[in-house]
């Protein structure tokens, strides 16, 4: 349970009093009086001139979607609201930003109603100060209530103009002011202060993506008329507005008497249906900004008000995005969004984006980084270029370790599996992790953290298992599950020398009765909240004493929800006969599976495997390469628990044994002969995966049976803004895909490919050639033309003859101003070994006269040779 945050007793009001002295003489968030912005552009507290710099997040319980799931699910808003603060204050989090449904707490004249969702507002804001967190707020968001349900008839200005009317009717207009004047006139009941007048708020942003189309004094004057009004409240507050959207109206924003522009950054697009492939740090190298050298830019602060990765279920992103943020001047970022741990489940808030400590701890734990990045790095400090900036200072980002660390003599934080060792354990104070590192071994799926209270005594808090069993990137419901919660018994095993080999483990948290004995730093341990003694060290500690901006025993974690069984397996798509094919499964059972078998039809006559726990949740067994014959291989993963038996991959009851076994559903997987080509790409299977520029795309089947080719047609070739300056543009258009799980079993004959090889034709004479290019792991990107005519056929070039070209930045991000090539400036020789992902760009090597024209290409597939 979480902790007793309403406690009355005069002995804890006094012990919060002195801790939250002790914390505001040291948190950079705390204690400060109103910031203002300095001739340099740079947001300073106006009592010590030290900048202002937060890290968090968006999170929005009060409103929408999320406060009418919470009703549908019997939750009490409140409840979460307090459990998942608790996680933000675990996590680091100092910032908070919300863009206010404005369309529920106010009437089409602009009037604020004091309603349950501003109540809500309060609530939070007031129990996210308790923790030291400070906040923009957005008053305006312009949208329904819905997404991503239908909206709701609302009584708001906004439900009666609508985004466009709102920037250019006087009676919406005038709404708005009226509105502004009074939400920040607004008297927070849970702090006794008005929005205006709160120290926690540190600024204001009026709107959200105001996305204006009028001309530039129009636009400057619906800014003035939005500043004035809250100007008129006496507020002193820096004011932004959103500059990131209409970049061409940028001298109208800074004509207006605003303090900072917001930004918000999204490198991989949104609302790709999946989960997307591939490595996305040339993505995030750089955050360029087209207007930096405007001079009223340079006076502005700027701050991002959103900002994620969608799409993505890896660690290692976060850090670096923060670090580009702070080389842009950035002093503010909150990610979008953090999802209340009651949907988490199902991801349905925004199901482009996934967050939470509990459902997601490796992502969790990187944005937990990302602050210690925004809180150390100095802004405009420049680390180079990827490869190179994947380690800066004292973090480092892996695509190929799927992990992101921070290592100094006091703090150890890493997102999964590490070898890398702090360089001196005696000093560390705080650990944060995921899996398994030089100092601590852990098989749950959940993240830990120990933390040194004195001399000889650490707390160690361990999260239940997460484990996601759908993709929770797609079509989500509140009836579908996407991720389980599993309250499971692990093996831990904590080497610090503060330690030793022999402690002492007390559970602290309520309810917990888990008893351990510890043998040579190992020892047996489920979720909650534990003091860790050295033996020959005194506990004084008393487990509901506050420590920084919690109390000892505080915790909170979603109950078990797994109910039934699962089996989450991927066969590969193809192997080379006679390959050895090690088969991994994740198995979660209700309890630990009694025995797991893999039925494998590689011939006339069944073999049985037993399928052997690697760690965690994972199984998996090895077909000796003499067992794979050219053909197909097909086979069964068979579970048995509490006496059940099922078979997988439809998990009916019983076994393939069984007489009256009736299961129709098999793994299978392609086995070719050795030599056989590499299919990188098949337009059938694989055109859901592309992520392109815009275009006109068709799958088309064609005579032959289970062929098909994919036709893009592009009517104008686009032009692109290449890196950062309106001045340097290209005409192109781009598609990729990453083809890394189509490859595994073929590594042995990717060695020996000879050529890449486009099977297809143009579908036009400007479309004369292609550019064909293999993408690494690294980021290093080689490729070549490949000349077409409209005759279909095998299109051929050399793998000898590839060359460094500029990797297209796809998904294409938002801010659309954001470069379009990345190149990368490592020498490293190319190695064939290491691609996975393939990008076909139209527009180089072509003509002016050719890249005016109609462009086109019939693609059936992509394949080494």
């Amino acid at each position: 349970m979480l902790r007793q945050l309403r406690r009355q007793s005069v002995i804890r009001k006094a012990s919060i009093m002195l801790v939250c002295l002790a914390v505001l003489s040291t948190h950079p968030l705390l204690g400060q009086s109103s910031a203002f912005v300095d001739d340099n552009g740079v947001m300073r507290w106006g009592d010590s001139n030290k900048e202002v710099y937060g890290f968090g997040v968006n999170y929005t319980v009060p409103f929408a979607h999320a406060y009418r799931s919470a009703l549908k699910l019997g939750v009490d808003p409140k409840q979460a609201i307090d459990d998942d603060i608790y996680h933000f204050s675990r996590l680091g989090f100092d910032a908070y930003r919300v863009h206010v449904w404005d369309t529920e707490i106010s009437d089409t004249l602009g009037n604020l109603f004091n309603n349950e969702h501003l109540e809500l507002l309060d609530y939070a804001l007031g129990k996210m100060k308790e923790q030291g967190m400070k906040f923009v707020i957005t008053p305006i968001a312009f949208w329904g209530n819905g997404w991503p349900e239908p909206s709701e008839k609302t009584p708001g200005f906004s439900a009666k103009y609508g985004k466009g009317d709102c920037l250019t009717n006087e009676d919406a207009i005038r709404a708005q002011e009226k509105y502004l004047y009074q939400f920040l006139n607004h008297v927070n009941p849970h702090t006794g202060l008005a929005y205006k007048d709160d120290p926690s708020i540190v600024a204001f942003e009026v709107s959200n993506e105001p996305h204006h189309g009028q001309p530039a004094d129009s636009v400057t004057r619906y800014v003035n008329k939005m500043v004035s009004s809250m100007r008129s409240t006496g507020c002193e507050k820096p004011i932004f507005y959103n500059v990131s959207h209409s970049i061409h109206l940028i001298d109208a924003y800074y004509d207006a008497p605003i303090n900072g522009g917001t930004f918000q950054w999204y490198p991989t697009n949104l609302v790709k249906g999946e989960e997307l492939k591939g490595n996305f740090l040339p993505n995030v190298d750089r955050y360029d900004i087209p207007f930096a050298d405007n001079p009223e830019f340079k006076k502005n602060a700027k701050i991002v008000y959103e900002f994620d990765a969608a799409d993505i279920g890896r660690s290692y992103i976060y850090p670096a995005m923060a670090r580009s943020f702070r080389t842009a001047g950035i002093q503010w970022a909150t990610h979008f969004a953090y999802d209340p741990t009651y949907l988490a489940y199902a991801n349905t808030e925004y199901n482009t984006h996934y967050m939470n400590l509990a459902y997601t701890p490796q992502k969790a734990l990187s944005l937990k980084i990302a602050s210690e990045v925004f809180h150390e790095v100095p802004v405009y400090k420049d680390y180079g270029s990827y490869p190179k900036n994947a380690q800066f200072d004292d973090f480092r980002v892996s695509y190929e370790e799927d992990l992101a660390e921070l290592v100094i003599n006091e703090k150890y934080f890493y997102t999964n599996n590490t070898s890398t060792i702090p360089p001196a354990p005696k000093k560390l104070k705080e650990i944060a992790g995921f899996g398994n590192s030089p100092l601590i071994n852990y098989d749950g799926q959940g993240a830990y953290f120990i933390d040194k209270i004195e001399k000889g005594i650490w707390r160690l808090e361990v999260m239940p298992d997460a484990i996601w069993v759908k993709n929770p990137f797609g079509s989500n419901s509140l009836d579908r599950t996407v991720a389980v919660i599993n309250w499971n018994t692990w093996s831990m095993k904590i080497d610090l020398p503060d330690l030793g080999e022999s402690f002492s483990i007390h559970p602290i948290d309520e309810g917990n009765a888990w008893k351990s004995e510890v043998n040579k730093g190992e020892f047996m341990i489920r979720p909650g909240v534990y003091l860790l003694a050295m033996n020959e060290v005194k506990n004084k500690v008393e487990k509901d004493q506050s420590w920084k901006n919690i109390q000892l025993n505080d915790f909170f974690a979603p109950k078990t929800t797994v109910k039934e069984r699962y089996v989450i397996h991927e066969p590969i798509d193809m192997l080379s006969e006679g390959a050895g094919y090690t088969i991994e499964a994740t198995i979660v059972d209700v309890e630990e599976p009694e025995s797991v078998h893999l039925i494998v039809y590689a011939g006339w006559r069944p073999e049985r495997y037993e399928m052997t726990r690697k760690s965690g949740y994972q199984y998996e067994v090895e077909i000796p390469g003499s067992k794979v014959e050219k053909g197909v291989l097909r086979y069964y993963i068979v579970v048995t628990g509490k006496g059940v038996t099922s078979t997988h991959p439809e998990g009916i009851t019983g076994s393939p044994g069984d007489w009256d076994f009736d299961g129709s559903n098999v793994y299978e997987v392609n086995v070719v002969s050795s030599d056989a080509p590499i299919y990188l790409f098949n337009a059938l299977t694989d055109h859901d995966a592309v992520s392109s520029t815009r275009a006109r795309n068709s799958l088309v089947p064609l005579s032959e049976p289970g062929k098909a080719e994919l036709k893009i047609e592009v009517n104008t070739l686009n032009s692109r803004n290449v890196g950062g300056s309106d001045e340097k543009e290209v005409l192109d258009f781009a598609m990729r895909y990453s083809f890394k799980e189509k490859i595994r079993g073929r590594e042995e004959r990717l060695k020996t490919a000879k050529e890449l090889v486009l099977s297809g034709y143009a579908l036009t004479e400007n479309t004369s050639s292609v550019q064909i290019a293999l993408i690494s792991s690294n980021g290093q990107t080689y490729g070549g033309m490949i000349d077409l005519d409209m005759e279909k056929g095998d299109y051929r070039i050399p793998i000898s003859d590839l060359k460094k070209v500029s990797q297209v930045l796809l998904p294409r991000p938002y801010p659309t101003f954001l470069p379009y090539y990345f190149d990368n400036q490592s020498n490293t020789v190319f190695d064939i070994s290491k691609i996975e992902t393939i990008q076909l760009s139209i527009g180089p090597g072509l003509s002016n006269e050719q890249l005016a024209g109609k462009h086109g290409v019939a693609i059936e597939s992509l394949r080494l040779d």
